[in-house]
C-alpha cells in the first residue's frame, strides 16, 4: 500500500466531512474562527494558547478519522456538537477565559461531555455486538453500560486535570474560597477527632523566603470543582441514558436520539463513500490544474 503524505490525509478527511454540507459549513465557520483566533495569540506572543488553537483544529478532524478508521458513520447531529464543544471547551473556556468570565460556563460543558460520552457508549455496545456473534441485548443493560462508560471517561478526565495541575502548575482543577473547614488533620492529639473552623475571614500564607499572600476565606484546592464536574457529569449521562433506554425499549427510530448513534458502514456504502471522496479530489486536481 502506497504511503499517504500527511497533507493529502488531512485533505481527505476535509473531505469526507464535506460529505454532509450542514456539518461541513460548521466546520469550516468554527475553523475560520480559530485561525482568527490563533493569529491574534501570535500577534500577542501567547505560545500556550497558539497550542490549544493548533489542538482544537486538529481536534476537529477526529471524527472524520474516526469515521474514516473504523468505517463507521457518525450521523451530522453528533459531529456538529463535538465541534461546538471543543470550540466552547478550547477556545471561549480556555483562550478567552469563559469559564472564569461566565458563571456555570465549565458545568454545562461537563454536563455535555456526561451526555455525549454516554452517546458514544450506547454506540460502542451496538458496534461491539455487531462485530462478533449477535446477541441480544436487553435495553436497560445498554443503558447501564453507556452510563458506565460516560462516568468511566468523566473519572479519568479529572485524573488528567489532577496530573497537569500536579506536575505542569496549571489549575485545570478550578479552586474556590471557602469560609469554613473540617478535619480530622488540625487535631492536636492526632486520634483522628474533627477539628471544624467557621466563619473563616482571611487566610495568610507565608512561604519559605518570607513572602506572604492574603485572601477571603480559605482556599479549597480543587475539590469541590471535581465533585461538581463529576456530579453534572452524572445528570448528563443519566439523561442519555434514561432517554437511549426509553428509545430503546419503544423500538423508536428516526428521533433525535438516532442522531447520535454512530453506525457501521456496509461495503456497498463505504465504496459508495469513497467513491465521493475520489470524485472531489479529482475535481480539485482538475481546478489546480487550469490556466
Amino acid at each position: 500500500m502506497p504511503a499517504i503524505r500527511p497533507g493529502t490525509f488531512v485533505r481527505r478527511l476535509k473531505d469526507r466531512i464535506a460529505l454532509n454540507r450542514r456539518t461541513f459549513a460548521l466546520y469550516s465557520v468554527l475553523r475560520v474562527l480559530v485561525l482568527v483566533v490563533l493569529v491574534r495569540c501570535v500577534m500577542t506572543g501567547r505560545w500556550e494558547d497558539v497550542a490549544l488553537c493548533v489542538l482544537s483544529l486538529v481536534l476537529f478532524l477526529i471524527p472524520a478519522f474516526v469515521e474514516d478508521l473504523a468505517r463507521v458513520q457518525i450521523p451530522g447531529l453528533f459531529q456538529g456538537i463535538i465541534y461546538a464543544f471543543i470550540f466552547a471547551a478550547e477556545i471561549l473556556g480556555e483562550i478567552d477565559h469563559y469559564y472564569v468570565l461566565v458563571p456555570g460556563w465549565d458545568t454545562v460543558l461537563h454536563t455535555m461531555n456526561g451526555f455525549l460520552c454516554a452517546a458514544i457508549g450506547f454506540s460502542l455496545v451496538d458496534l461491539l455486538n455487531r462485530s462478533s456473534r449477535p446477541i441480544s441485548l436487553s435495553p436497560l443493560y445498554v443503558a447501564i453500560v453507556a452510563f458506565c462508560f460516560s462516568m468511566t471517561i468523566g473519572v479519568l478526565w479529572e485524573f488528567v486535570e489532577f496530573g497537569f495541575d500536579t506536575f505542569f502548575d496549571l489549575d485545570m482543577q478550578k479552586d474556590s474560597f471557602v469560609t469554613a473547614i473540617s478535619s480530622v488533620a488540625l487535631d492536636p492529639t492526632n486520634q483522628g477527632r474533627r477539628v471544624a473552623i467557621r466563619d473563616i475571614a482571611r487566610t495568610t500564607v507565608t512561604t519559605a523566603g518570607g513572602a506572604t499572600t492574603t485572601f477571603s476565606g480559605y482556599l479549597d484546592i480543587g475539590l469541590i470543582d471535581t465533585m461538581k464536574d463529576l456530579l453534572v457529569n452524572f445528570v448528563g449521562a443519566l439523561a442519555f441514558s434514561v432517554v437511549g433506554y426509553l428509545s430503546l425499549r419503544r423500538g423508536e427510530s428516526g428521533n433525535w436520539a438516532a442522531g447520535l448513534h454512530v453506525t457501521p458502514l456496509s461495503e456497498d456504502q463505504y465504496e459508495k463513500s469513497e467513491k465521493c471522496l475520489d470524485s472531489i479530489a479529482a475535481g480539485r486536481r482538475r481546478r489546480l490544474r487550469r490556466p
